[in-house]
């Protein structure tokens, strides 16, 4: 005869520490809000900082990096395209600030890239 494969079945043991540990870490502070407040960036501080990299390659102001104005306008397209898309995939989710400053800060970056593009 051949020999019987035997099959064990055991007990599937949950381990549910992790819920404890989550509830125990609720309202703790994390480390990364401890540090300074310049170490994280803020919505508002990004949507800036794109609307200014648009703004150099529109040759508007001067290039950081280079310290020279110079145009490349399809970067500033870019750029501009995916403040677009923050907007659409962010609705119903920013603060009325933020909201407020992502519709004024691309109305003016599309004014100004027509503007440049002439």
């Amino acid at each position: 005869m051949e020999d019987e494969k035997q099959i064990r079945f055991t007990q599937k043991k949950v381990d549910d520490s992790w819920k404890q540990s989550v509830e125990s870490d609720k309202g703790k502070v994390s480390p990364a809000s401890e540090e300074s407040p310049s170490a994280s960036v803020s919505f508002a501080e990004f949507l800036t900082s794109l609307g200014v990299q648009s703004l150099a390659h529109m040759g508007e102001i001067e290039n950081p990096a280079t310290g020279q104005k110079t145009k490349n306008l399809q970067a500033a397209q870019e750029i501009i395209d995916l403040l677009m898309l923050l907007k659409e995939k962010t609705k119903g989710n920013l603060t009325p600030d933020e909201q407020s400053l992502l519709t004024n800060l691309l109305a003016e970056l599309q004014i100004r890239f027509v503007e440049s593009a002439r």
